[in-house]
């Protein structure tokens, strides 16, 4: 600062030396004179390029002459030579000079999609002298028609794609059909062609931009420019005749001729991409690895698009093959810098400051179409910091000048802003038929003709340049460069009665428009847009006010105008609504909410996607999640079907063609196999048993223990009863193996029931001395054997008889028992019955039972169940998850942190409560009456529990369990079906209860049909590690007590289940509720167990929270004191209590005693109580 003042005073001096005193303050300079230095360093860019050739025909020929074989362009399984493609070329200019006398200078538009037309076009128009002008077929036919008449071309080149478009309005010349009818050449035609005079000063093409006046500007650049541009960037990006670039943007961006014509120029190899192409990012990737692409240049929100489809995909090596990565057209962030750069090839040491050869270059270009694409380069090193350094758009290529200047047309000084003048043999040679516009942009500095750019930047100390902002109005959205005074003046055109308007870019992805207006709707708005503006023109939302604000000056107040609200934009009323009526659409409606974050509002099945705020950047995100849901690629079902058919209806129709019939329609047959995967299920267990559980405790034995009440059993049939029916049911002699080399689980059949037997015999004197016998065998760690298919067992343990009495060794009497044990992964709880009914079949029928060779085994689900279409299953799960955060846990209240799955202890807290009669049969009334399950009310109120446990959240998300038995190969079938899946919703905390019952209906409704969707397939879709997920510790579970269960009888033997007592209970979860619903019962129909981690939760706290959950469900269906029942139709949830009418009591008399002290009253309320409060 002193620096500037002292040289300020030096200047000012010199004037009174110089008698100057009245020269204007503002040409005093703050500028030091090494930032002098530093400017013309800057600018010291001069290179000289020997180079013999003139225009870009020139230059493209003299690569087909040195070599002709070399791969040009290809397009799929397309693709021609540089000879091949000068050869359809000459053919194509030959037709246009004979039949249509295309002159030198004459504007010839193209409209092409992607393809191999649109070069040899292009290049055909470039090599008669004609000027091309690039018209994208996905603009409005009203638009185009006006493009063509501002250039005033008399010909249009198209296609059998785009010849329907201007069809009896201008003269049209299809570019395939030309090619075939003239096949041939002869040397006079290429004499023909070689004389025509095109010097480096003609003008190669045109390319429109958006126009402050309304109308596009036509920006004109000459063979010489774009030669020169292509000098310099190839010499900066190291751009070769070796490289392969892909063709990534659209032809009315200026981008589009760096990546054509400039190519070629090089004699590199282009690779195009189909129609819509570039919006398919999963065909895109395919592409850059099979074409072995190493050059790539596109905006920077296309790359961070690209680079979360790739972290979706867990895609990490699809880039490695680039060698050069551009990216301009609008601000590079640090933010996709840093994902970028995780994709890319880089040098082992990344904190090296020198790359290596095989390193990607990654460039950040700045530029504009009328300096001939691009300005300035910067290379950003795997050392640049993405954290702390400010990304800068560098310095001029070579041959490129710059100048920042302040509004008084002044140089400014290092860290100053100004505007950005650019100079150099790139500046275009002015707007088509609008010599008045050129006349404000282009200006004289020095003698040198320079650019005047509209963009605020500066500069450093290093001679860096940093962009600030713009000048005027001018947005760049999406890459694409906007004037909203042309979106402004389309809008005042829509409609007489549109008295005033103004356009803002709203949140870096959309255009807001305002309008004035008393009697106009949006619908009329946005279709005046639609056939008037390119797609990426038109606002996402139109705002229509009966008067915009306006500021002192009268002009329209910008920071006045209303905030857009794309949650609740203007709609039509829901009787006017077209709502989903299938899963396919119901799924396609909720990817829509989501992408269009729409969540809350209702949106038609037959509106338009771009109608509701959709752009295109929107729509590749919404077409690859079509991708991952219902699992097909772009071969199957491209992106255009989609784009040309944007509604739900419509994308619905297209869905449901490659989606398969229900799989329940498919039959299932033996397979007569022995070997297979694991089922999903054995699965869950296996890792649960080896990795998330603790090591100290078993989980997953059970067993089943039976009383002889009355008559003998054989032990001798007991155990061929026993042998047959493991015979008949392999799971049961089923192991389980896992393989380290790649990382699966195998399941083998033995033949384990040929050497069944009982474990030791025991005898036992009384109750306590029984039931610590079965509770020391089934936590015995070694009782099974999954590895050797040991997964059932049976034990023997008789009553000690007196002194005179001995114990018969072949015969169960009165109070003798027999246990059954099994392990989890081959038995679930619906397996005990098919298995119990078995052996006392076999027993009581002389061995006999029924052996169905042909019949489904379980090894034969397990392979089913891997090949099966869940296509809609993962769109279901998809749709409901995704707006979820299921990383974050709950905030329950316990008692201690959560240890690591090594050092926890495995031990529980247990609470248990019954309800009384008058508590269960109002429960189950609700039930009845609402039509509901009791499983689904029971849901409901562990809902409502945690809702208020947890303080209000309402993103809760648990773990409950389906039979899984969706088929009726399964229903008799032994083995491990269950699936654990989650039960997420959103609750509305003004909800009523009989709200959210009804809501709680549909979401279980909901997932019964996609309950066999396997929760590993959930936590891949949504990469999370099962052994570290927060809704499966936290589960709720209905359990029916079976009113035919504890009692059996075979032949004249009666047997009873008898319970075991726990001395130590265990915990597989941190939080599990469990109701059990026994039907016989008189008084206690209900009951609730809550398990809980004591690493957790202190017993306590657990009785103590079972007491909260009973006096919720009092509230909600029990009369209170004075004979009123709860309103659960009005009753919002929020206003449900968790106080103990105890605490209750307890804080009105503390309350009461601190009346004077109110200031200080919420301090001295027990902490306990603050809690649940």
């Amino acid at each position: 600062m002193s620096q500037r003042f002292h040289s300020i005073v030096q200047q000012l001096s010199a004037s009174i030396i110089h008698n100057q005193m009245n020269r204007p303050i503002y040409e005093v300079s703050l500028i030091l004179s090494n930032e002098q230095y530093l400017m013309q360093s800057l600018n010291n860019t001069q290179i000289s390029f020997s180079s013999p050739h003139t225009c870009i025909h020139h230059e493209f020929v003299y690569q087909v002459m040195k070599h002709p074989q070399k791969q040009a362009v290809e397009l799929d399984e397309q693709s021609l030579t540089y000879c091949e493609l000068l050869y359809y070329v000459q053919i194509l200019s030959l037709a246009l000079l004979n039949e249509y006398q295309v002159f030198p200078g004459e504007v010839v538009c193209q409209c092409v999609e992607r393809s191999l037309s649109m070069i040899i076009g292009l290049l055909s128009i470039e090599i008669i002298g004609g000027v091309y002008c690039p018209l994208s077929p996905e603009n409005p036919e009203q638009r185009l028609q006006n493009l063509v008449e501002q250039t005033q071309a008399r010909l249009i080149l198209v296609h059998s794609l785009t010849n329907r478009i201007f069809k009896n309005v201008f003269i049209t010349y299809d570019i395939d059909t030309a090619i075939n009818i003239n096949s041939k050449t002869t040397n006079d035609d290429l004499y023909q062609l070689s004389n025509i005079l095109i010097t480096p000063d003609n003008i190669s093409y045109i390319v429109f931009t958006s126009g402050s006046t309304g109308i596009p500007k036509a920006v004109q650049v000459r063979h010489r420019n774009l030669i020169a541009y292509m000098k310099s960037f190839a010499e900066m990006t190291t751009l070769k005749r070796s490289d392969n670039v892909i063709q990534m943007a659209s032809c009315s961006f200026d981008n589009h001729f760096q990546e054509t014509l400039g190519t070629l120029m090089i004699g590199a190899g282009l690779v195009m991409l189909h129609p819509h192409g570039n919006k398919d990012l999963t065909y895109l990737i395919h592409e850059l690895m099979d074409k072995d692409v190493s050059f790539m240049d596109a905006v920077p929100s296309y790359l961070d698009m690209l680079c979360q489809h790739l972290e979706m995909q867990n895609a990490n090596e699809c880039l490695k093959k680039l060698r050069i990565l551009c990216s301009g057209g609008d601000v590079l962030t640090n933010q996709i810098m840093s994902r970028i750069k995780k994709y890319v090839s880089t040098s082992s040491s990344s904190s090296s400051s020198s790359s290596s050869l095989d390193d990607c270059q990654l460039w950040n270009m700045y530029g504009q179409a009328e300096v001939t694409i691009t300005t300035t380069y910067f290379q950003i090193g795997f050392d640049y910091d993405c954290d702390k350094q400010v990304m800068s758009i560098g310095k001029p290529l070579p041959n490129y000048h710059c100048a920042i200047i302040d509004e008084y047309f002044q140089f400014v000084a290092v860290n100053q802003e100004g505007e950005l003048f650019i100079g150099g043999a790139c500046i275009f040679a002015g707007y088509f038929g609008r010599d008045d516009l050129t006349a404000k942009v282009l200006v004289e500095i020095n003698n040198d003709v320079f650019y005047r750019s509209g963009d605020i930047v500066q500069y450093d100390h290093e001679s860096l340049l940093y962009f600030k902002s713009r000048k005027d109005h001018q947005v760049k959205l999406r890459g694409q460069r906007i004037e909203l005074a042309e979106i402004e003046k389309c809008l005042m055109n829509a409609s007489l009665l549109v008295s005033a308007c103004t356009v803002i870019k709203w949140n870096e992805e959309h255009l807001v428009a305002y309008v004035q207006s008393s009697d106009i709707d949006e619908k009329q708005l946005r279709e005046h847009c639609q056939s008037h503006l390119s797609p990426h023109m038109i606002p996402s939302l139109f705002i229509i006010l009966d008067k915009l604000p306006l500021n002192a000056n009268g002009k329209i107040d910008r920071k006045l105008l209303p905030p857009p609200k794309f949650s609740s934009p203007t709609m039509p009323s829901l009787g006017e609504l077209d709502t989903p009526v299938n899963q396919v659409e119901k799924s396609v409606y909720d990817i829509w909410c989501q992408v269009l974050e729409h969540n809350g509002r209702h949106i038609s099945t037959n509106t338009n996607f771009f109608t509701i705020g959709g752009h295109s950047r929107l729509f590749i995100e919404l077409y690859h999640r079509y991708q991952t849901i219902f699992g097909f690629d772009s071969r199957t079902l491209s992106i255009s079907p989609f784009l040309e058919q944007p509604t739900i209806q419509q994308h619905a129709k297209l869905l449901k063609t490659v989606t398969t019939d229900d799989i329940r329609r498919e039959q299932w047959y033996t397979l007569h196999i022995n070997q297979s995967m694991a089922s999903f299920a054995q699965e869950r267990i296996f890792l649960d048993e080896q990795f998330r559980l603790s090591n100290k405790h078993v989980f997953y034995n059970n067993f089943v223990a039976l009383r002889v009440t009355e008559g003998v059993l054989s032990i001798n049939r007991v155990l061929q009863a026993l042998q047959l029916v493991l015979r008949k049911h392999e799971i049961l002699r089923t192991s389980l193996v896992f393989h380290n080399d790649d990382g699966t689980l195998q399941q083998y059949v033995s033949d384990n029931h040929k050497t069944f037997t009982f474990l030791d015999q025991k005898t036992f004197e009384s109750d306590n001395e029984l039931q610590n016998t079965i509770y020391r065998t089934v936590i015995n760690p070694d009782l099974f054997d999954l590895s050797s298919g040991r997964v059932f067992s049976c034990q023997i343990l008789q009553q000690q008889k007196t002194t005179h009495e001995s114990v018969h060794t072949n015969f169960l009497e009165k109070s003798d028992v027999l246990v059954l044990y099994f392990h989890h992964a081959a038995v679930d709880g619906t397996s005990i019955a098919i298995l119990l009914n078995d052996f006392y079949n076999a027993y009581s029928n002389n061995m006999t039972v029924s052996l169905d060779e042909q019949s489904v085994k379980y090894i034969d689900y397990a392979v089913y169940e891997r090949i099966m279409d869940m296509t809609l299953s993962r769109g279901f799960w998809y749709s409901q998850l995704e707006r979820f955060n299921l990383k974050r846990a709950l905030k329950l209240p316990v008692d201690r942190h959560r240890l690591p799955a090594v050092q926890r202890s495995g031990l529980a807290s247990i609470a248990e409560i019954s309800f009384d009669k008058e508590l269960s049969m109002m429960f189950l009334n609700y039930a009845s009456l609402h039509q509901i399950t009791p499983f689904q009310l029971g849901l409901t109120a562990f809902y409502v529990f945690l809702f208020k446990l947890t303080h209000g959240e309402t993103d809760l998300c648990i773990a409950s369990v389906n039979a899984n038995r969706y088929r009726s190969e399964l229903e008799n079938m032994i083995g491990m079906f269950v699936s654990t899946l989650p039960y997420c919703v959103q609750l509305n905390s003004h909800w009523s209860f009989d709200e959210l019952v009804k809501y709680v209906r549909e979401k279980c409704l909901s997932i019964l049909e996609h309950s066999h969707y396997p929760l590993q397939h959930i936590l891949t879709d949504f990469r999370l590690n099962q052994l570290d997920v927060p809704f499966l510790e936290i589960v709720f579970n209905f359990l029916p007590v079976s009113t035919n269960i504890d009692r059996y009888s075979i032949s004249d033997v009666c047997l009873e289940q008898m319970p075991i007592e726990q001395s130590d209970e265990i915990s597989q979860f941190d939080f599990s509720t469990m109701f059990l619903y026994n039907p016989t019962s008189d008084d206690h129909k209900l009951s609730c167990r809550f398990s809980c981690s004591h690493d957790l939760f202190d017993s306590t706290t657990v009785k103590t929270i079972a007491q909260r959950f009973q006096h919720l469900l009092s509230q909600s269906f029990l009369t209170n004191s004075i004979g009123m029942k709860t309103n659960l139709s009005t009753k919002s949830i929020k206003n449900l209590s968790l106080i103990l009418p105890e605490e209750a009591d307890e804080i009105y008399t503390l309350s009461l005693s601190r009346v004077g002290s109110v200031a200080t009253e919420g301090m001295t309320i027990p902490f306990s109580y603050e809690k649940i409060l």
